[in-house]
């Protein structure tokens, strides 16, 4: 089967959001601070200089090791990511296309919401989370990790037919890089808990598979020794 030659996935770098919701859920608040939609999310500082620092990676590069195609998810988060990353870089990199089957989990009704405010507004939403079991689990509105393995086995499948033997780089969000390990290494959910049980993937992360040998193989994942 005919597959990319190198898919590296890059987690985007610190969000506000990544750091205003665990402050509200710490301190029980029903408000985050933030307002409007997940997709218009922005970086930190913290995660300007994280993304700068995927810029240097990529510096570093060989060039037959460089990216010849690049895919974000269209939130504004990952594509900055991208394109502070490909500037830092200095080297004459891809211009990025996005697909939307990149997007983060999709939470419905329940999107920016903290846990206080679900658990007041929707307070019959844990026994249905607990009914259903994590991995199909779907919010009102939103989505299961079910359907995001649906569509990453799609995205995946595009991805390989169309530029099979070429380096691809991916920039998205955790819910991403996780099932994109559970689709192309066949894992069982107690696998993906296992490996979530170590801690969850990092802003700016790397995780990288080798197609060389006609089957992408896990050669790193989580990696964060480019960073500051």
């Amino acid at each position: 089967m005919d597959v990319v030659a190198e898919l590296v996935l890059v987690r985007h770098g610190q969000s506000a959001a990544n750091v205003a919701f665990p402050r509200a859920d710490a301190a029980g608040r029903e408000e985050s601070g933030l307002t409007g939609r997940d997709t218009d999310v922005p970086l930190t500082d913290v995660g300007v200089r994280q993304a700068e620092a995927v810029g240097r990676w990529l510096a570093t590069l060989p060039g037959e090791r460089l990216p010849q195609v690049a895919v974000t998810s269209p939130y504004v988060r990952a594509r900055e990511t991208w394109r502070i990353a490909a500037e830092a870089s200095g080297r004459e990199l891809p211009p990025p296309s996005t697909d939307d089957r990149l997007v983060d989990r999709l939470l419905g009704e329940l999107e920016m919401l903290t846990r206080a405010a679900i658990r007041r507004r929707y307070p019959d939403e844990a026994a249905r989370r607990s009914e259903a079991g994590e991995f199909d689990y779907r919010p009102p509105g939103g989505e299961s990790f079910t359907d995001i393995s649906r569509r990453l086995t799609s995205f995946l499948d595009d991805l390989n037919r169309e530029h099979a033997g070429q380096r691809v780089v991916v920039v998205a969000h955790d819910a991403v890089v996780l099932m994109t390990r559970f689709v192309i290494e066949q894992l069982a959910w107690d696998d993906v808990m296992r490996i979530t049980a170590s801690g969850g993937v990092r802003n700016a992360s790397l995780t990288r598979f080798d197609g060389s040998s006609g089957t992408l193989v896990l050669q790193e994942y989580n990696t964060v020794d480019h960073l500051p």
